[in-house]
């Protein structure tokens, strides 16, 4: 499948940005409903809750080719037009959700190190009444002004600032998503790959066990 097949470049750009209280846009359909089914088969087996880096996981030829986009030069310039933020040469961190526990969720900011967040929920035949990200007004989960399904191809992104909080109410069971971030250096990405690469390996001893 090529790229062309697995994105909807139209979706992206009819996506209004939203200014306040910060910057973030919501494309719906961003993957089309007919590259689903591959993106289903080749998603990667992802042994538990948590987030897990991409080369710790074996994953199928469409969602490899998805995360490559995600991850291209073109992406930087399209996310960089859209959001108003200069990603072109920044450096990225990539990791992949399957599950959600009953601590996931919890209110936060994304470290600082974070320039843009980038959240790919792809979860097919998804119950619109659970498990929604509350994009919120304070550290509170009920502040919310808007809630984000985390259906299949719906892409939301946005601009890491002091006041970009956003989690979600309980929920326990598949949910799947890439989390792409554009990151301020290196350094940065090292500490991703340590700290993400450290809890994988945990996780699997654990379910071996």
């Amino acid at each position: 499948m090529t790229k062309q097949n697995l994105i909807d470049l139209n979706a992206f750009d009819a996506a209004p940005v939203v200014r306040a209280p910060f910057v973030h846009f919501v494309a719906r359909r961003f993957v089309p409903k007919a590259a689903m089914e591959e993106i289903d088969r080749d998603f990667p087996d992802v042994p538990k809750r948590g987030s897990f880096p991409m080369n710790e996981l074996k994953s199928g030829p469409s969602f490899v080719k998805l995360v490559e986009y995600l991850e291209s030069e073109e992406a930087a310039k399209k996310f960089s037009e859209k959001l108003g933020v200069d990603l072109v040469g920044k450096p990225t961190t990539i990791t992949i959700r399957g599950y959600s526990g009953p601590q996931d969720g919890r209110v936060h900011t994304d470290s600082r190190s974070k320039v843009v967040t980038v959240l790919l929920y792809l979860n097919s035949g998804w119950n619109p009444e659970d498990g929604g990200l509350r994009l919120l007004r304070s550290d509170h989960v009920e502040d919310w002004f808007d809630e984000v399904s985390p259906d299949a191809g719906t892409l939301l992104a946005f601009v890491n600032t002091e006041n970009a909080w956003h989690g979600h109410k309980p929920f326990v069971g598949q949910r799947r998503s890439i989390q792409l971030n554009w990151v301020v250096d290196e350094a940065a990405v090292r500490r991703s790959q340590w700290r993400h690469g450290l809890s994988a390996k945990i996780k699997r001893w654990f379910t071996r066990g």
